[in-house]
């Protein structure tokens, strides 16, 4: 399914003093950094930006001029999104989103949720209270319990956002648009990190966290020998190929993915693949690697870590893999959040990839910890 993102910039900043998604974060805008995290899910991002902007784009594909509110701005870039199945709609204020948190509100559509918003649960005691200014009166206490704060990316399908944004109704949630149609609605969890940048101590926040990341590399390699099971299936980097002998695996045998989840979870210090896997459970017999890679995403993000890089090689002297490599690319950068590079090697004929005995794969990872 296919995925737009409509990164909305079209405040004027009152509180801020000027239009704050424009202001400087590092070596990028703040709307820049939004629509570089919107780009690790979506294949076509749309900008929507004030009346007068006269900036360089910010790295969206299509720049639009937004309206005088918050859900006309929406309408706006929604009118750009073509037949995209799944758009995304992310406030450009907030730039520190993670790509596993783009993520993670896509994969929730994909599941069968209408939408998806992230969450974060409310620790504070809420006061219902009356009256403006200094003179408020608490006039209630309110439960907290199933209460959220929410925030963006928010992902939804297209035809219902479409749906609830007909008549030009008024929002400054597009959940809550589409909640008015009935849809179910799904919350998973928000980041800490993930503020709105509102006033300018906030851009000084957001600043100290991006000019202090902790990275780390993790390398991965993984051989599966050729299969004489004239059935069994050649998966590589979650694609099947049918002109080639399968691979012999406890699992599917995709080296390629293989090789991607050792390599990710190195780089977090999680060990490897088969300390999760082991190939001794006959529980997990015959898993399909996707899910393999999906378990070990979610367990970067648990210990607070995000994939910024991520490049596989492949070592095969058949099949002929070129026509199928774009395809490895979309399949795995859509469940590791960013773009995976996908490349394929011979050994020229040595050793025992060679004699086409099996094939291998290497993958490198650049990782950073956020919490």
């Amino acid at each position: 399914m296919s995925v737009a993102a409509v990164v909305v910039a079209g405040g004027r900043g009152t509180r801020f003093g000027s239009a704050k998604q424009f202001a400087q974060l590092g070596d990028e805008t703040v709307s820049a950094h939004s629509v570089r995290r919107a780009r690790s899910v979506a294949s076509l991002v749309i900008l929507v930006t004030p009346d007068g902007y006269v900036g360089n784009g910010e790295g969206a594909d299509i720049v639009v001029t937004g309206g005088d509110t918050r859900a006309a701005s929406v309408r706006a870039g929604l009118a750009q999104c073509g037949d995209a199945d799944i758009v995304v709609v992310h406030d450009a204020a907030r730039p520190l989103a993670t790509a596993q948190l783009f993520l993670a509100v896509v994969q929730a559509v994909l599941d069968g949720a209408d939408a998806a918003v992230p969450g974060l649960a409310i620790t504070d005691t809420v006061k219902g209270v009356e009256g403006d200014g200094d003179t408020r009166v608490i006039r209630a206490t309110v439960p907290r319990d199933g209460l959220v704060t929410v925030q963006t990316p928010q992902a939804f399908r297209h035809e219902l956002l479409a749906r609830a944004h007909a008549g030009s109704p008024d929002a400054t949630d597009d959940a809550a648009l589409v909640e008015a149609l009935g849809a179910r609605v799904v919350v998973v969890p928000g980041e800490e990190a993930n503020i709105k940048i509102t006033r300018t101590d906030d851009l000084d926040k957001a600043g100290r966290s991006e000019r202090s990341p902790s990275l780390r590399v993790g390398h991965g390699i993984d051989v599966h020998r050729i299969s004489d099971d004239p059935n069994r299936v050649l998966m590589l980097g979650l694609v099947p190929i049918a002109e080639a002998p399968g691979l012999v695996g406890h699992s599917d045998a995709d080296v390629a993915t293989h090789a991607l989840c050792d390599a990710l979870l190195g780089a977090a210090n999680l060990g490897d693949l088969g300390r999760h896997f082991p190939d001794s459970d006959p529980n997990i017999a015959g898993v399909a690697s996707r899910q393999l890679l999906e378990a070990t995403v979610a367990l970067l993000v648990e210990a607070g870590f995000r994939v910024t890089s991520a490049d596989v090689t492949i070592i095969a002297e058949q099949p002929k893999l070129a026509p199928h490599m774009a395809a490895m690319s979309s399949a795995l950068s859509a469940l590791v959040g960013v773009a995976v590079s996908v490349k394929a090697t011979t050994t020229e004929g040595l050793g025992a990839l060679g004699r086409v005995e099996g094939i291998g794969a290497t993958a490198v990872v650049l990782v950073e910890q956020v919490r």
